[in-house]
């Protein structure tokens, strides 16, 4: 019987390279996302790298879908070796500027369905094969960050339960935390990297780089992987600091960057196509 990995979030920037990276190093995929129409991107998969991949759309915020995809699965007897934990979102801004739905969305697609989808995978995983999971952190994780409150603390939780998880099932596998930050997946977040000026750019890695990144530390059953000599410097630096001391400039920073942030980007104008040629030209030279 086919074992599969299963990624969720697939057809996102990071989940889809993460996928393309996976399926050319020959593993068999189990895919879902939002969409409803992911399957062709399986079935590019399977034409172009000749393994086994199955698609299944799913509203992971919904606990209703999340109990059709695992019904779905049980019924199929399908059985995994691996499970990367992808999808998630975030809401950049103040926390009173927030909808209510908003912030819902943030603790249910990052905290409930990332806990709730690693719980009932690793119901079904393979026996006879050693367990590979790969929870996305984020650099934004290392401390509190203000006008990202909540997204920064969801991924800290993830960052917390990876290293406690891991010491579980040590017996039978591994987990690993990816912790990126910034990736230019969206014309919004090219913007952002931009607002940061040099350190946005320098701290930058396309999705295809933290992919290959991410899937090699996973393999070696590393802990944490953070992309990048200056973001890993950065999370070394921020561990030394006081909790209250990094959210105050964090949050002098982000305050800036919202303020440039708002000539960069605005609903009738987007970065050019030079820019963000621009932004890949420098963060490769970084990689």
């Amino acid at each position: 019987m086919t074992s599969y990995l299963m990624i969720t979030g697939a057809t996102g920037g990071l989940g889809s390279a993460l996928a393309i990276e996976c399926a050319s190093r020959g593993m068999d995929l189990y895919l879902t996302d939002l969409r409803p129409d992911g399957a062709a991107f399986a079935q590019a998969l399977i034409q172009e790298f000749g393994i086994q991949a199955h698609y299944y759309p799913c509203d992971l915020t919904s606990p209703d879908s999340r109990s059709a995809l695992v019904s779905a699965l049980q019924a199929e007897q399908a059985q995994f070796w691996g499970l990367f934990n992808v999808a998630g979102t975030d809401y950049e801004g103040e926390f009173l500027e927030r909808q209510r739905a908003q912030v819902l969305t943030i603790l249910r697609l990052n905290i409930e369905a990332t806990v709730d989808m690693t719980q009932a995978i690793l119901q079904l995983r393979d026996r006879e094969r050693r367990f590979m999971l790969l929870n996305v952190c984020s650099l934004a994780a290392i401390t509190p960050m203000p006008y990202k409150a909540i997204y920064a603390a969801s991924k800290r939780f993830l960052l917390d339960f990876s290293l406690a998880l891991r010491e579980e099932i040590k017996p039978f596998g591994s987990v690993t935390a990816l912790c990126p930050a910034g990736m230019p997946t969206t014309t919004e977040t090219v913007a952002s990297i931009f607002a940061q000026g040099f350190w946005g750019k320098a701290t930058t890695f396309t999705a295809e780089e933290v992919a290959r990144q991410a899937i090699s530390a996973a393999l070696q059953e590393k802990a944490v992987v953070i992309p990048g000599i200056i973001n890993q410097a950065l999370q070394r630096l921020s561990a030394m600091v006081p909790p209250t001391i990094a959210a105050q400039v964090a949050g002098k920073r982000w305050k800036e960057v919202r303020q440039r942030r708002r000539f960069i980007w605005k609903p009738n104008r987007q970065p050019l196509a030079g820019d963000v040629q621009e932004l890949i030209t420098d963060q490769s030279r970084c990689a």
